[in-house]
């Protein structure tokens, strides 16, 4: 039996130069150091000031929590933090729940 296309015989490829290694993982490289500087490094940079924000809450002090409750604070625990966010009204939450802090007489009927 005789086919009409003849069998091909694969011959090695010739081996290809050997490339720049800064040329082949160039991409790779900037593509972590872009990482870095668009996101790491700003949640990082967050992270800080709300450490900061964090430890420096006092008695007095007029605080937004990440669910919206907006307060002063009554008492500060190692943890916990007692806002009051009414005459005779005291929540207690966790510190790293405080968003953010207000200016002086933010909140004027608590």
């Amino acid at each position: 039996m005789s086919f009409p296309i003849p069998f091909v015989i694969a011959q090695a490829a010739p081996a290809p130069a050997a490339g720049n290694p800064l040329w082949t993982f160039g991409p790779l490289i900037l593509l972590f150091a872009l990482m870095y500087f668009m996101m790491i490094r700003p949640q990082m940079k967050r992270q800080k000031e709300h450490r900061a924000l964090i430890s420096s809450l006092s008695k007095g002090d007029e605080v937004v929590t990440n669910g919206g409750i907006a307060g002063r604070v009554d008492e500060v625990g190692e943890t916990f933090i007692s806002v009051e966010i009414a005459t005779n009204v005291t929540v207690k939450v966790q510190k790293g729940a405080v968003s953010q802090v207000l200016p002086k007489g933010s909140l004027k009927s608590v």
